[in-house]
């Protein structure tokens, strides 16, 4: 999605995600309210996540978000009025707001239609963390602009995942993989199927071959959202399992670490290994910098029942 000053974390400055950014609901979400192992608040925009409406609400351990610049664009004069269905743009919303690398990908687009199509982007990213549901409707309103742009579609897929739109979120990011070719936000798309009642799907995308050729941590987020589908299988011990890399490393900090080690030992408690559980917390609390997980509260509750 697009970048704006006002948005934190998950995207790079050129424009394109920095990782599936999947916000581990409990078992790993990117962007969501937790699953069974959470760890991303949303995401990413969505951030404000919506819950899912399988079951009752899931601990979120941290999520991601968007992160951006702004820059002076053009003016009132390049804007044509919205159409009837699209939501209302603010006045202070520019066009050269957008990251340059995004905008280059409108320059297929008539001046006046991809001024509207980039303050959109910006709206939808601006108001991903607080109003995802508004922020759908201006992604919404980019595609019905500029539907064959990839990313148009990849905006209105992450914006529709933050909204728990899943089908919806979905079929964007696949027709946004179909446009632009590569790997991205696979971990994202395993937590729609997830949304959706299939963790199987989720789990099948986790051994695809494009799975093999994330590095990283956009690597270590499919297998937090391929360890939440095994725990919604209740597949605890093959959770646990899935996560026993080389990135769980105690000596690690910072948010990613920090969601990983609230994963795993989410995965261990569910397997009745308590006490690791409470290590593996510890571990999380104690790597986690920026205050995105309530691995602290859990080892409370851990131990106040007898550790």
């Amino acid at each position: 999605m697009p970048e704006d000053s006002n948005d934190r974390r998950s995207f790079r400055g050129d424009g394109t995600p920095r990782s599936n950014d999947p916000r581990g609901r409990s078992g790993g979400r990117p962007g969501g309210e937790g699953r069974s192992g959470n760890a991303r608040r949303p995401d990413s925009a969505g951030r404000s996540d919506a819950g899912r409406s399988d079951g009752p609400p899931r601990r979120r351990g941290g999520e991601g978000g968007f992160s951006g610049d702004r820059r002076t664009g053009s003016g009132p004069a390049d804007r044509r009025p919205a159409r009837p269905d699209e939501p209302d743009l603010p006045d202070d919303v520019e066009a050269g707001q957008l990251e340059p690398a995004v905008r280059r990908d409108l320059l297929s687009l008539d001046k006046n239609n991809a001024t509207a199509v980039a303050r959109h982007l910006v709206m939808a990213s601006r108001l991903v963390d607080d109003d995802p549901q508004l922020a759908l409707l201006h992604a919404r309103a980019a595609r019905q602009r500029a539907g064959r742009i990839a990313v148009v579609r990849e905006t209105a897929g992450l914006s529709a995942y933050h909204a728990g739109e899943w089908a919806e979120a979905l079929s964007e990011l696949r027709a946004a993989r179909r446009m632009a070719g590569g790997p991205g936000h696979l971990a994202v798309m395993a937590d729609c199927e997830r949304g959706l009642g299939r963790p199987e799907r989720a789990i099948e995308l986790g051994r695809s071959d494009e799975a093999r050729e994330l590095t990283g941590d956009e690597a270590s987020e499919l297998r937090i959202v391929v360890a939440g589908a095994r725990m919604d299988l209740s597949q605890y011990d093959q959770a646990v399992v899935t996560l026993q890399t080389p990135d769980l490393d105690a000596s690690r900090s910072g948010t990613a670490a920090a969601r990983l080690f609230y994963v795993y030992a989410d995965a261990l408690v569910a397997a009745g290994r308590v006490e690791e559980g409470v290590k593996w917390f510890l571990n999380s609390a104690a790597a986690d910098v920026d205050g995105e997980t309530d691995a602290e509260e859990r080892v409370e509750e851990l131990s106040g029942d007898g550790l």
